[in-house]
């Protein structure tokens, strides 16, 4: 996380805020008025039709008609360390102190994208959330949260409690670069075939929507086909939805255990009685195939502590708002940054 701010100044006013959620795919962008204003003006710009991120910015300034506020705070898919950007899944580079000053800004915070959609969790409303299985599990007050999300890549953080009025401590880290872990023959089989392509095979080699079209070109390659006719996650889902019995649900039930081992992992690293979150764009399209999955089966199955995960909620997040755009607007306010 970075906290670009011309020192020169005083601190800039609390409001407006202008708010970003910026993925390998998409930039997503919103203003927030005064602190019990909702976030309105939210605009979604694809990341391939502009050169930078200054140029998305900008647009969407220009969408919107007005000036830049003084602060704005931006989640993005990328460890923000020090002042300069170079993003994992996409082309764009960047410091993040230059583009403060060419969008004309005071302050500029740029977390982990994950680490501010973890920051809203505590704020989701029930009808932005989807509890997935585990239907007798009950999330444990003050205890840790955990978050996972495929996407372009693969998200992964939480929130740890501080015991006290409700205040809770994000994670910032790379879980989705952990090396993935087979527990089954097919798995075994899938993770040898990818290792050819990649060597290292990380939970986003997997379980994120490159991964998923990667599953099933492995699938067809492991039956003496080339499966190449399908280059995108959208294609895999449309053939599951259309021929039940297809290799694309192979790829799908393959790619949801494996999202399952993860999460009840995250769940016992953190400690998470509090509830597991799926985020990204991935999960949400799949609406009752995901519940008819592994998933749930998978994340459960750790042998003597089943009845541990047994009794963890989890939810998917399905706000048609991105609340890592609250999540940012929070960041800026906790004087943490």
């Amino acid at each position: 996380m970075f906290d670009s701010r011309d020192h020169s100044q005083p601190m800039p006013q609390p409001f407006p805020r202008w708010l970003g959620d910026i993925g390998g795919t998409n930039a997503r962008f919103g203003w927030q008025a005064d602190a019990q204003a909702p976030i309105t003006d939210v605009h979604v710009l694809p990341c391939a039709e502009y050169a930078s991120l200054k140029e998305a910015a900008q647009a969407y300034l220009a969408l919107i008609g007005r000036d830049a506020p003084p602060s704005a705070s931006f989640g993005i898919a990328n460890p923000v360390f020090g002042d300069a950007i170079a993003m994992t899944n996409h082309h764009w580079r960047f410091s993040i102190d230059e583009l403060r000053q060419q969008l004309g800004l005071q302050r500029l915070l740029l977390i982990n994208d994950f680490t501010a959609l973890a920051l809203a969790l505590t704020h989701l409303p029930n009808d932005g959330k989807r509890l997935v299985g585990g239907a007798q599990a009950h999330a444990a007050p003050d205890a840790a949260i955990g978050l996972i999300g495929p996407g372009t890549g693969l998200g992964v953080s939480g929130l740890l409690p501080l015991g006290y009025q409700n205040k809770w401590i994000p994670i910032s880290g790379e879980g989705g670069h952990v090396t993935l872990s087979a527990t089954t023959q097919a798995e075994f089989d899938v993770i040898k075939q990818l290792q050819k392509r990649y060597g290292h095979v990380s939970g986003e080699r997997i379980i994120s929507g490159t991964g998923l079209v990667d599953l099933y070109h492995a699938l067809g390659d492991l039956h003496g086909g080339t499966a190449r006719e399908i280059v995108t996650p959208a294609q895999v889902l449309e053939r599951a939805s259309s021929e039940p019995n297809s290799r694309a649900n192979e790829a799908i039930d393959l790619f949801c255990g494996f999202l399952g081992t993860a999460a009840g992992n995250l769940a016992l690293i953190l400690g998470a009685r509090g509830g597991i979150y799926i985020g990204g764009g991935i999960i949400p399209r799949m609406a009752q195939r995901f519940d008819e999955s592994p998933f749930r089966a998978r994340f459960e199955d750790k042998g003597r502590f089943k009845g541990y995960l047994e009794k963890i909620p989890t939810w998917v997040i399905t706000s048609p708002v991105s609340p890592a755009l609250q999540g940012a607007s929070q960041a800026l306010s906790l004087g943490i940054w």
